[in-house]
């Protein structure tokens, strides 16, 4: 390093290559900018009249849907700044499993309004402790808007279940919410344990088969295996299971040994050593009562053979998953070789049948005695990328469900509750002295952004709308919301529009958080990024 190459001030110590960015308007006005653009793509995909996006991963597969949890995994967002909503909104699908969307644009509007509040001079410290005050203010208001009676609810009512999903299902797919409803109502129903709090999402499958169109979907009670049976029988009625995890197929011996045969009759007895072999473990198990062997690997020739012979039927899971759920349903227990299975470990199958279902064979596998068995939801449309966003829609409803198992409260939907919550926030900052004014007026600006959206969406004219919303609040109407249908302004307890309480509690709350943690950021300060490989998994990768 010769003298010329010497830098000052900060340059100086830190490696070359670095990035320094300080100061309102290289940090906290960029970051604020990254944002809201990531905030201004959710957006328009608020609410039922919400529009699609398509995204096409790094992979090439192909997304169309408007569910924002499935558009900020697939965008890989690079932007620090903007990561820290994409956590956020990801925090609120971890947690709820709805309301990513709302998260995401609220975050991205607060920002948008701290700027305007920035620009006016307020100092980020002054805007993140009236942000403060006023998420406090919010959750102490939502708490008043809880609607009557709604604390305590029967979850095996379908009625009451029903309202309580259908918005969920009606902001992916609007229009078809009430068939969808009564899949997802009824297949969380039939799983739901006897103590609700303890209602496991996994135990409502979704199966997707191409063809027919929504109204042919059914809820089945049990699984729904995508493949066919191995061997010829393909209807099997209370029958007993035995479940083999390493497959069902002569073992080779653990040790190597090199067998010396003299002569034909001597390599005759040793294939029949091994015939005889198998078909005394298959015989065993027979014997167990078991009518139905499920393999989690290949399946062996001759012993495909001797199952026939004993008229087993053989259904073959790859998935470990899969194997898993299949021993919830039946409460089998999966074993690691083939042997004579206890009479403990055998589950128990209502009927095991092969349907063919448009073009598709399928193994169903139902069960209806047992306590909290599977159910799934058979799905069918027309193309992939629908029946992908169908799937969507049912995830969100039985995660709502799994919500409500916990809290069931609910507030109005249809951006009424968002309404009254901007004008009661507003006059809290009339209330207060000092700078910290200035931020709760934004906050409760912010929450304009619902109704304007939802209105945008369904285009409508938003600025009316907004105005005789807040004229119907003011007169004490604090259940009226926007009748997307008709475009006007309506009670929703009379079109039956409910939001979960503790999704807007979470929704709302993570999103001031991320709001305040983008802006009590004042200098970035980057490493020259590394060469080498990426070390993060690829988006999209699925556990399953």
């Amino acid at each position: 390093m010769g003298l010329q190459m010497q830098s000052h001030g900060i340059q100086s110590m830190l490696k070359e290559g670095h990035k320094h960015l300080s100061g309102l308007d290289e940090a906290v006005l960029k970051n604020i900018d990254a944002c809201k653009q990531l905030s201004l793509i959710t957006r328009t995909s608020l609410g039922p009249n919400g529009m699609n996006k398509m995204v096409i991963n790094h992979l090439d597969k192909l997304f169309v849907t408007n569910d924002a949890a499935t558009i900020v995994n697939e965008l890989e967002v690079q932007h620090p700044a903007a990561k820290i909503l994409v956590l956020a909104g990801k925090a609120q699908q971890e947690e709820i499993g709805d309301g990513a969307n709302l998260t995401i644009s609220f975050a991205g509007e607060l920002l948008q309004n701290a700027e305007e509040l920035i620009r006016m001079g307020l100092h980020p410290s002054e805007i993140i402790s009236g942000y403060t005050k006023a998420i406090n203010k919010t959750v102490e208001i939502l708490d008043e808007l809880v609607e009557n009676g709604s604390d305590t609810m029967d979850v095996r009512n379908k009625d009451q279940v029903l309202s309580r999903i259908r918005a969920a299902v009606a902001s992916k797919q609007f229009g078809q919410e009430d068939i969808l409803c009564s899949l997802v109502a009824d297949a969380c129903i039939q799983v739901c344990p006897k103590n609700p709090a303890n209602f496991n999402v996994d135990n409502v499958r979704v199966a997707k088969l191409l063809g027919g169109g929504l109204h042919n979907s059914t809820v089945v009670r049990g699984m729904v295996l995508k493949s066919d049976a191995v061997g010829s029988i393909k209807h099997i009625e209370k029958a007993k299971v035995a479940v083999f995890a390493g497959g069902v197929d002569s073992s080779a011996t653990e040790t190597k040994g090199t067998v010396l045969i003299h002569s034909a009759e001597q390599l005759e007895n040793y294939s029949k050593t091994e015939e005889a072999k198998i078909e005394e473990l298959i015989k065993s198990v027979a014997d167990s009562g078991a009518k139905v062997i499920v393999s989690g690997a290949a399946v062996g020739e001759m012993a495909l053979h001797f199952c026939e012979r004993y008229k087993i039927m053989v259904l073959k899971i790859s998935s470990k998953f899969e194997l898993r759920r299949f021993c919830r349903t039946t409460g089998a227990v999966a074993m690691l070789k083939l042997s004579q299975p206890n009479p403990d470990d055998l589950g128990y199958v209502d009927s095991i049948s092969v349907e063919e279902i448009g073009g598709a064979r399928v193994i169903i596998v139902k069960n209806e005695e047992g306590g909290n068995s599977v159910s799934t939801v058979v799905l069918r449309g027309s193309t992939d990328s629908i029946l992908d966003d169908l799937e969507r829609a049912v995830d969100d409803g039985v995660n709502t469900y799994k919500a409500m198992c916990r809290d069931s409260r609910i507030v109005p939907g249809a951006a009424a509750t968002e309404i009254e919550l901007a004008k009661r926030v507003k006059e809290f900052s009339y209330k207060e002295t000092g700078l910290d004014q200035y931020a709760i007026a934004k906050f409760a600006e912010s929450f304009e952004m619902v109704p304007k959206t939802l209105a945008e969406n369904a285009g409508l004219n938003a600025m009316e709308i907004i105005s005789s919303l807040y004229a119907e609040h003011a007169s004490g109407n604090s259940k009226v919301g926007i009748d997307l249908e008709e475009g006007v302004c309506k009670d929703v307890s009379t079109l039956c529009v409910w939001d979960l309480y503790i999704t807007k509690f979470f929704a709302l709350k993570y999103a001031a958080d991320a709001a305040c943690t983008v802006l009590r950021v004042d200098q970035i300060i980057m490493a020259k990024p590394a060469g080498g490989p990426k070390r993060d998994q690829p988006a999209g990768v699925d556990e399953d």
